[in-house]
């Protein structure tokens, strides 16, 4: 009997994945990584709905518990704080001071879910480890999920083709409704828990207040691209990220103004009236690039978790560097989010966004 390691997170997912795997008559433990140092998290960052009496890591953790005891499997807990301030959290900072916006998902995945966490499973004696994330491994490829709307291969696409090896994704044949029948029916504890939103160690607190603790402030002016005229004042670069409207501090007719460009050196956020130029490119340069298949020179691409596939044309500029073009325009492409390859619904890989163009001119007005 083949041994299974399931990453139990204490939400559904993950609980209906271990089941599955159950069912398929794998041998399945449970493995609960804690990476977030709860003592950080306290009640003076700002969110009243907050219960200092309350972890939601410790609520997840007792959720993990009462789901294996269900199920009638081995829970592990393994904690990799060290490891993910190191890897993720400080990499999540070094990026917001230089205007970007980073996404410690992927690299979360990319150093912790299937690096030290498929590590220690496997001397548990794991044969294979599996985790409840929305996607599908096919004759040693990553695959989309067939719930396109839960699909979460964009995450998973700075993991290595090595780190994918005996890699599986039990819930990735099923759409989420279905999984919370699955979960109902074996009367598991987490059927109907609330899925889990944000930034992972953030969690439900307010984002602005959480930084501040890690940041310092630095208020700014907010200038529209086309006039260059002042127009208000920003909190803060590393509140707003690209192609944002909504919470950019102006108020009556400026509320249509999103953010298309920031200057960190003179700390000005710019923005741009309603569906303006300003706020399409034609390409961009990535590096960090992860190939996990062959990139062939045409294919699509995904520019944001939520974005639509675009088709897209691949120049090889020099090593782990390439040149994306996009002649049918894109919008708000941000440098420091991921740009990830498909071949229909295989994922290739991924590279994160360097600079921005526009007819062979760099975007000024981006960092």
């Amino acid at each position: 009997m083949k041994k299974v390691i399931v990453g139990i997170s204490g939400g559904v997912d993950s609980a209906v994945a271990a089941l599955l795997l159950k069912e398929q008559g794998y041998d399945v433990e449970g493995l609960f990584m804690r990476n977030w140092d709860s003592m950080l998290n306290n009640d003076t960052l700002g969110n009243p709905n907050f219960n200092e009496n309350i972890c939601p890591q410790e609520t997840d953790y007792n959720d993990a518990i009462k789901t294996c005891e269900i199920l009638g499997i081995k829970l592990h807990r393994v904690d990799f704080i060290k490891e993910y301030w190191d890897n993720v959290f400080n990499y999540f900072l070094e990026e917001l001071k230089k205007g970007r916006t980073p996404n410690p998902d992927m690299l979360c995945n990319k150093f912790i879910k299937f690096d030290l966490f498929k590590k220690a499973a496997q001397e548990m004696g794991a044969d294979y480890i599996a985790t409840g994330h929305y996607a599908r491994m096919i004759n040693g490829s990553l695959y989309q999920a067939l719930d396109k709307n839960k699909d979460q291969t964009y995450f998973l696409a700075d993991v290595s083709k090595k780190q994918l090896e005996n890699v599986l994704f039990p819930i990735g044949e099923y759409d989420k409704p279905t999984i919370r029948e699955i979960a109902k029916k074996a009367g598991l504890n987490v059927a109907d828990k609330k899925d889990s939103t944000g930034i992972c160690f953030i969690g439900e607190r307010h984002y602005q207040e959480f930084i501040k603790n890690y940041l310092k402030p630095n208020p700014g002016n907010i200038v529209n691209v086309e006039t260059k005229e002042i127009i208000g004042k920003h909190t803060g670069l590393m509140n707003y990220t690209i192609g944002q409207r909504r919470n950019v501090g102006l108020s009556g007719d400026l509320e249509r103004h999103y953010v298309c460009g920031k200057n960190v050196k003179e700390n000005i956020l710019y923005v741009a009236y309603g569906e303006s130029k300003y706020l399409y490119s034609d390409s961009c340069t990535l590096d960090n690039i992860n190939l996990i298949e062959d990139l062939p020179k045409n294919c699509t691409a995904k520019f944001r978790y939520r974005g639509e596939e675009i088709p897209i044309e691949i120049e090889y500029i020099k090593e782990n560097e390439i040149k994306v073009n996009y002649p049918n325009l894109a919008k708000s492409i941000t440098p420091g989010q991921a740009c990830v390859f498909y071949d229909k619904e295989k994922c290739l890989g991924c590279g994160f966004i360097k600079d921005v163009y526009k007819e062979g001119e760099k975007l000024w007005y981006l960092c």
